[in-house]
């Protein structure tokens, strides 16, 4: 397969479906597409009816290129990430794998237009957490949530109201950032810098007001990141967790327990927000962002020092500081089902604390007139009752 057909493949699979987030080829499965969070199958002529592993090699290999660099990491790790353009149409984060012996290549198609906090309708509190000058900022959630989008409309907030110089550290640069009242250098993992920790140190000394940071990923980033937004810089990044609570666990996981209690208190004193993200399945098609929001405050210092007990839960303080502009997952689902963007199995599946949010969603329906109406599971033996 030469690059120009792996082109002309590409751009009819975006052409497939609206709402194309990611493009998988795996041995043994069709072309596939993941739309709006499903995974369906492409058409393509002449057909492709199974992959086979020369077919999934030649994709990996023309992707690749001829980069040395990443051809060697693909064989000693297993797997590799990079970014790939097609032509005028679309840029993608491209993670190529290898699964029993065999390639896998999953593509990430990124977004060219550089969002806005308006036009994601994120809440009114991230107009604050674009205004923060020194800290930790954390957007956390699982692979596909939106935790770049978000970051990158966060920056572009800062960028049109701001002049600062701001450095990004990424793997790889998914949002190219025009320079506004601020100044953007936007570096890669693999062509500007070997690992996070060598470009977080090298940042130090390129004098910006903000750094990003793809991912925190090890215990040395984390280290840096801290120490960076001690000393007067505002540093954001992401984490793999679901919520502000496991967020402050994983990274109190990655030191030893003799340090605990130091990281502890740098943790409390630096963190200013972690917003965790979920993305579910919206009523009327798409996909629903719902978040949590945990901001900074003497209780939420407190419960990051001390730990959490049987009346200090990360979870209890977020509910309760709704004046403050917080709110947990719940509480989000809740607002998405009274708007109608959420049906009534999605917010339960999606709850935390379901008995609760079932309560909730009961007293929406009483306040609209709707009947309840709930299967409470019990039934009447009829044949039983017979005999007597």
């Amino acid at each position: 397969m030469r690059s120009v057909e792996l082109d002309a493949i590409l751009g009819a699979m975006l052409q497939s479906y609206d709402g194309i987030s990611d493009l998988n080829f795996s041995v043994g499965r069709p072309l596939q597409v993941e739309a709006f969070g499903q995974l369906k199958s492409i058409a393509v002529d002449p057909p492709i009816d199974s992959l086979t592993p020369y077919q999934t090699e030649n994709i990996a290999l023309n992707i690749l290129g001829n980069n040395r660099r990443l051809i060697s990491h693909l064989l000693e790790s297993g797997s590799c990430d990079c970014g790939y353009q097609l032509g005028t149409q679309a840029r993608f984060r491209v993670n190529i794998f290898r699964q029993q012996g065999r390639f896998s290549v999953v593509m990430r198609k990124l977004n060219s237009v550089i969002p806005t906090l308006d036009s994601l309708g994120l809440p009114p509190i991230f107009q604050q957490i674009a205004k923060e000058k020194t800290g930790l900022v954390l957007v956390t959630g699982a692979t596909g949530s939106g935790k770049t989008t978000t970051l990158a409309a966060v920056l572009n907030e800062i960028n049109r109201t701001q002049a600062f110089h701001i450095i990004t550290l990424e793997d790889p640069v998914e949002f190219v950032h025009p320079h506004y009242l601020s100044t953007f250098n936007q570096r890669e993992l693999g062509s500007d810098f070997n690992t996070y920790p060598n470009g977080l140190r090298a940042a130090l000394r390129q004098a910006p007001k903000v750094i990003l940071v793809g991912e925190m990923r090890d215990r040395e980033t984390v280290e840096i990141a801290m120490t960076a937004a001690e000393t007067g810089h505002l540093v954001l990044s992401t984490l793999h967790t679901i919520d502000a609570g496991q967020s402050i666990n994983r990274i109190l996981g990655l030191f030893d327990q003799a340090e605990e209690k130091l990281v502890r208190q740098r943790l409390a004193d630096t963190l200013r927000f972690v917003v965790s993200q979920r993305l579910a399945p919206r009523v009327t098609g798409g996909r629903q962002l719902i978040m949590e929001v945990m901001g900074s405050s003497l209780r939420t210092k407190e419960a990051i020092a001390l730990g959490e007990d049987e009346g200090r839960s990360f979870n209890g303080i977020i509910e309760q500081s709704e004046p403050f502009g917080w709110f947990s997952f719940d509480q989000s689902i809740v607002k998405s089902y009274e708007g109608g963007l959420l049906d009534e199995e999605t917010a339960l599946l999606f709850a935390s604390n379901k008995g609760k949010i079932t309560r909730q969603i009961d007293l929406i329906k009483k306040s609209r007139g709707e009947e309840k109406n709930r299967n409470s599971g019990l039934r009447l033996d009829t044949a039983a009752s017979s005999r007597y």
